[in-house]
Formats: C-alpha cells, structure tokens, sequence
C-alpha cells in the first residue's frame, strides 16, 4: 500500500485515532474478493487505519488462499469489533444469514450470478448503516455487477444509486477523483462529477434540467471546499460537439446549461462553461480546474479512466457518509486467476482514509452565498 501521500502516518496497530474502515466484497464472482484479500494483507493497511471485511468469511479465506497468503480471518458479529484487530487476522463481518450464506460457496468465478448480485447489495446496504450510525468512519467498496443485480431482482444500476436511496439523499453525484501529481497538475487534484449517469445515451439530452447541472456544480464546489480546495474552480462540459455551434447541432447549451452556469456564478461560485468537453478536459488535466461537470458518464470515464487508470477514485457526492471505490469493474474475465491488481483498491482506501480524517461529511450543507 502506498502511503507517501497518506495524510494519517500512524505506526502504533492499535492506535485508537486511525479511521475505522469497512471494506465491502463486492460481487464475489468477480475480482473483488481477491483485491480486497490483497489489501488486507498489507502490513503498512492497518497502520492507517483499522480495517474490517463485509463478506462471507470463507469467500475471503479462498481469496487469501489465491494470493497465496496465510493470514487468518476472524469472524465478527458486530461492525463496531474494531479493538479486537492484530496484525496477524482480519476481522470479517457478515450480516447475513446462513442459509444464504452457504449458498454463496457455490457461486463459480466469472459469471453472472444473482446470488452474488444480493449479496454485494446487502452487504452495501449494511455498511452504509454501520457509517449512518457512526460505527465507522468510512466504507470503501469492491466493484458490484449491474447485471448481477438486476437477476437478484434489484432495480438499481450501480453503488451510487442503492447508497442514495440507504442515506435518503436525493441530491447525489458519482466523481472520479484523480489526486495531485503527474496526471493533473492542480495542487488540489481533480475531481469529475456526471449530471446523468446510468442510463442510455439516448436518454440524455431529455434527462437535462437547469435544476439538474446546477446541482452537480453545487455538489463538485461543496465537496472541494470540504477538501480544503479554497475558491474551487470549476468547468461545465457542453454537451454537444463543438458546444453546439449556436445551436447547429443541438440547443441545450444555450437552453440548459448556459443559465444553470449563469446562477451559480451568480452565486460566487468560479465556474466556467458550457466548454466543449475535449478543450476542457485537456485545460482540467493542465491545472485550470479543480472540478469538472460531465454531463453523462462516458464524458467524464473516458478521459479520466484514459490518463489515470487505476489512480481515480470513485466517490459519491452529496452522502452524509464516506464512500469511495476503486474506478474499474468486476473483470470477470480474470476472476480467480490471482492476477488482479489492488492499485485502485489502495487508492480508494487512501482517498476515504484523507476524507475522514480531514471532514466529518460530504454531504451539501451550505446553499448560501460563497465568498469570493
């Protein structure tokens, strides 16, 4: 685990001030379970924190089994065990029954299963709940599978949406978020937050509101602010190409976005926009910005995911929790194969680490006029 960066240094494993971490498995047919087992052994994890699985325990002792590692794995029965950890077990929570849980051993690697897809979901659920309690301090997720979940018959498309509905948030955002260094040049990073999100390409433009993109410029403002970012600056993608070109090739520019930018700078907010989303992800990367509104998801993935990779971090915006995640998938291609690296693992876990240690929310709590 990297830890450079990492703004908690702690040597003592027991030290009571390290953020207590719940670390979901996420679809055990996919590479989850093998990333998270990887993490988890990594001696320099629980010096930052205090870590706990949510997951069926033998799944975690196969995985483990697949790295080639001996650590133990110690059940729980209550998310707030924290002061049971040593360096030699991890501590693993499963809050469902055992009936279901034994049927979990039989899901194969590398398929869509929705048993796998029910259980990623409860086991979210029940973290999220540990976090609204304050048990915890943060959850950092493994990649869950929408398919898995729509056979489990759950009707939701991804982590963001089943967590909005768990905090009653209505007002949410998914952000990749890439740190400082080599990839972006802003001091503060840079953080990319998505107007609509899972849904079809064709849906789109009708799901656009002026409501709806001044939201997420609030959302993206308010989480960096709570970052410590002072004045954040931000830039609002157009949604067509070459900004529409006076409305030649689509009008909701001028009709949506245009005045959705206008209220929040009036506001006091430093945003900037409709800019045609290839001049500003290349002015983002640069260091002009510290946030980015996408106005759909492959607008905002596939630069980040193109020049970070591994290094973005999902969080969700807006939560009265801490959650981050790694950026990629469930990679069922690999599953099982013990070649699946935890780079995106360790980063979301330094991410949720940084959030909640440095605030107590990334929930938007202030609406009101911002200094200049």
């Amino acid at each position: 685990m990297r830890t450079e960066s990492c703004p908690h240094e702690l040597t003592e494993p027991n030290c009571p001030d390290r953020p207590r971490l719940l670390l979901t498995l996420g679809d055990i047919a996919g590479i989850g379970p093998e990333i998270v087992a990887r993490v988890c052994v990594d001696p320099q994890l629980s010096q930052q924190c205090r870590p706990m699985v949510v997951g069926e325990p033998t799944i975690l002792e196969r995985a483990l089994q697949l790295i080639g590692s001996t650590v133990r794995v110690r059940s729980v029965e209550d998310p707030a065990a924290f002061e049971q950890i040593n360096g030699s077990e991890i501590l693993c929570w499963n809050p469902l029954d055992e009936p279901q849980s034994v049927s979990l051993r039989t899901v194969k690697l590398g398929t869509l299963d929705g048993r796998a897809g029910r259980a990623a979901y409860e086991w979210l659920g029940a973290a999220a709940r540990a976090a609204l309690a304050s048990t915890v301090d943060a959850i950092v997720t493994a990649p869950l599978n929408k398919a898995a979940l729509h056979l489990a018959g759950l009707d939701y498309p991804g982590h963001t949406e089943i967590l909005a509905d768990c905090c009653g948030t209505p007002n949410h955002a998914m952000m990749l978020f890439v740190p400082p260094g080599e990839i972006v040049r802003s001091p503060h990073g840079l953080g990319v937050a998505h107007v609509t999100l899972h849904t079809s390409v064709a849906s789109v433009p009708g799901l656009l509101s002026i409501d709806g993109v001044e939201e997420k410029i609030r959302l993206v403002d308010d989480f960096l602010r709570q970052v410590s970012v002072g004045r954040p600056r931000i830039g609002v993608c157009a949604l067509n190409p070459h900004g529409g070109e006076s409305g030649l090739f689509g009008d909701e520019e001028q009709r949506l976005i245009a005045p959705a930018v206008a209220r929040a700078a009036a506001d006091r907010i430093a945003v900037e926009g409709p800019v045609p989303a290839d001049a500003l992800f290349r002015r983002a990367l640069a260091g002009e910005f510290d946030g980015v509104v996408a106005m759909y998801h492959d607008q905002g993935h596939i630069p980040i995911k193109l020049v970070a990779r591994d290094a973005a971090v999902n969080i969700t915006l807006g939560l009265p929790i801490v959650r981050t995640s790694p950026s990629h998938g469930t990679a069922f291609d690999i599953a099982g194969q013990g070649k699946a690296s935890a780079q995106g693992m360790n980063e979301a876990i330094r991410v949720a680490i940084a959030l909640s240690t440095n605030r107590t929310t990334i929930a938007q709590t202030d609406t009101g006029p911002r200094a200049s």
